[in-house]
């Protein structure tokens, strides 16, 4: 029983990660104030100092500085490692390579916030759809729009499935974390990548692994953070994940990413919003180049 009751306060705890404060936002189409950001990263240092926090994420993956020495062991290749949950976000948390354009303030809950690429798109890429994508109370995806894929990854013996709650057992109750992150552009081509095939899986090894995500987008940085989300935008994430991050941007058939909206083993039917980049140096580790 008390197994049962200490899994069920972790998935708890995991849950904001992909509800992402769904049911405390407002759709609204206008941007909050400056001072609201502001007042919620302040809260998020007045929340966090002197309590131990390790550190956190998202950050900006071209900045190797940190100060917070709450070091953890890196988690394991993800090839030694289960796959255990696929999920997105519209627009990049995190900041850097060739997603630097700050998409705005948003509506102050995650929404409409993050980092845009920064390349240029043609307008045969930018060509409209008919139809809605990934729809939900907050928006829908429109092509030009970025989106960040979490693959996140457990040393529990696990198997794909909603939320990070799937990436925890009864066996193990403190698993290592990695999330493989890549972030996408959507686009209008059929000849553009089909993110069916990007989030695909199998069993190697007896591991559960995705099979298909980009070898071409350069070399991931690679951090001691945190889980993300914007239920984190006040207080610190006490989970330790590892990091890995693409640099380069791929270009992904909107069309197929409405298709895996409509049906997939995660349960995942619409973009979550963006935890604030976290820039408190007393919250962020130091990149090893």
């Amino acid at each position: 029983m008390k197994r049962k009751i200490i899994i069920t306060l972790a998935i708890t705890t995991l849950l904001p990660i992909c509800v992402s404060a769904q049911q405390n936002a407002h759709h609204t189409d206008e941007m909050v104030a400056d001072k609201v950001i502001f007042e919620q990263k302040r809260l998020l240092e007045e929340n966090t100092k002197g309590k131990g926090f390790g550190p956190q994420a998202p950050r900006d993956i071209d900045a190797i500085s940190g100060k917070n020495l709450r070091l953890f062991v890196a988690a394991p290749a993800s090839t030694e490692m289960n796959l255990c949950n696929i999920h997105f976000h519209k627009n990049a948390e995190h900041k850097g390579g060739e997603f630097t354009k700050y998409a705005g303030n948003g509506d102050g809950h995650g929404y409409q916030s993050g980092y845009k690429y920064s390349g240029k798109l043609s307008t045969s890429e930018l060509g409209s759809i008919k139809h809605n994508i990934c729809p939900s109370k907050h928006s829908a995806l429109s092509t030009g729009d970025t989106i960040e894929v979490h693959y996140v990854y457990s040393t529990s013996q696990v198997k794909p499935g909603p939320t990070l709650g799937s990436c925890l057992n009864e066996a193990i109750k403190n698993p290592q974390l990695r999330v493989e992150t890549q972030v996408y552009v959507l686009v209008n081509q059929k000849n553009a990548l089909d993110f069916n095939n990007l989030t695909k899986y199998s069993v190697e090894n007896n591991l559960y692994q995705a099979t298909n995500i980009p070898n071409n987008t350069g070399t991931p940085v690679q951090y001691a953070g945190s889980t993300t989300g914007p239920g984190y935008n006040e207080k610190g994430s006490p989970f330790q994940v590892t990091w890995s991050v693409r640099p380069n941007v791929a270009k992904v058939n909107i069309n197929s990413v409405g298709k895996w909206c409509e049906g997939n083993v995660f349960n995942e039917d619409h973009a979550h919003g963006v935890r604030n980049l976290v820039t408190n140096p007393d919250l962020l580790s130091k990149i090893k180049r």
